[in-house]
């Protein structure tokens, strides 16, 4: 609902909004699913809006919005672009989002592909990889402290006070991307990897390149097709996740209406563990 990519979406989605956008984290919530997603893009370039898609709600306001409609669902950017902000940007503003949820807030991070829209924001590009490690590096040191300090290969701060900030001080980082390099980038800055764009099968054969540290989330989408109508096949794509190394997926079954995506919620809860499911 919150990102609409050309065929992966329902129709009913195209003019959903804060009704049904309320009612759907109001009834993942009260399910138990673990987490909710929303990705960020400033601007998508016309040329590319039949690829990407255009609706894009912001994280930030979106979750903000979540968080006070819920108890106990986490949010997960999905991704938030490092190199369109400074750190202590994301550390101020997400970290009052943190503070405002109580803590439920996992910040997935990307170095962003879109060149376009890096040019648009006035973002460097080329080294956006090398910034992008710096950024999260910057990140852990500040989140959670009221006067961070960090000297970086990009970023060098110290002496500023950022109040509110996040009560996690080790805050949950989920890597998103679909190369190797991604895996890297998560296994040894993060606690998490959450590919896109990519085959299950091509997902394991990263992961055995890789030794994993303790706690490692890999977070897969998952074509969960129609849970109240094909308790089987759903059973199945859980089971090929899992194969391939999901230990959280995200679930998006197909729907025709805001009621019958509740109501597929509704099955695919019946039928699975809630600590390795989201939306």
């Amino acid at each position: 609902m919150v990102i609409q990519v050309p065929h992966g979406h329902a129709e009913w989605e195209e003019t959903a909004g804060i009704g049904e956008l309320d009612a759907v984290a109001r009834a993942a919530d009260r399910l138990g699913y673990h987490h909710l997603t929303c990705s960020e893009h400033v601007a998508v370039p016309e040329t590319v809006e039949p690829v990407r898609g255009s609706t894009y709600w912001d994280p930030l306001a979106t979750f903000g919005y979540m968080a006070a409609i819920t108890d106990r669902i986490r949010f997960a950017t999905n991704v938030l672009v490092l190199g369109y902000h400074h750190p202590l940007a994301i550390a101020k503003r997400y970290g009052t989002l943190d503070a405002l949820s109580r803590g439920r807030l996992i910040l997935g991070l990307g170095v962003g592909s879109l060149q376009e829209e890096f040019d648009l924001l006035g973002a460097p590009f080329g080294d956006r990889g090398d910034r992008g490690d710096d950024a999260i590096r910057a990140l852990r040191a500040s989140l959670g402290r009221r006067v961070p300090s960090y000297q970086g290969t990009h970023y060098s701060y110290q002496g500023f006070v950022v109040e509110p900030h996040s009560v996690q001080e080790d805050m949950p980082f989920w890597i998103g991307g679909r190369t190797r390099r991604s895996l890297r980038r998560a296994v040894t800055l993060a606690q998490g990897w959450m590919p896109f764009a990519l085959s299950y099968s091509e997902v394991a054969a990263f992961l055995k390149d890789v030794d994993q540290p303790p706690g490692f989330e890999v977070v897969l989408p998952l074509a969960a097709g129609d849970p109240s109508g094909d308790r089987d096949g759903t059973l199945a794509a859980v089971e090929e996740a899992a194969a391939a190394g999901a230990t959280l997926v995200n679930v998006r079954p197909h729907s025709q209406s805001p009621s019958h995506f509740i109501e597929q919620l509704e099955a695919f809860s019946a039928l699975v563990r809630m600590d390795s499911a989201a939306i």
